[in-house]
């Protein structure tokens, strides 16, 4: 990844790095980024989807419903608001 993609990526998630963060981000996710390459490279042929490699059972508490924030309570931290929305910036052209 270039430095430039990685600003971007920062920009887009709203976070400010100096140059030092910058050129550590975008090394480390250089490395990520071809350890995923490195993984696509696998032949999984004949394996079948897991969802989960282990047994897994839910550990959370059912669900019950109860009140929410009201629009003006969950929308009282956005940078940017359209009525009842967050308004964001475009991503896609």
């Amino acid at each position: 990844m270039t430095p430039e993609q990685v600003r971007w990526v920062a920009h887009l998630a709203r976070l400010e790095l100096s140059d030092d963060e910058l050129a550590t981000l975008t090394r480390q996710l250089t490395s990520i980024v071809d350890y995923v390459a490195q993984l696509q490279a696998v032949n999984t042929d004949g394996v079948e989807p897991l969802a989960h490699a282990l047994p897994v059972h839910n550990v959370f508490r059912p669900d019950e419903p109860r009140p929410s924030l009201s629009a003006d309570e969950a929308l009282a931290n956005a940078p940017d608001r359209q009525g009842d929305f967050f308004a964001v910036p475009a991503v896609l052209e």
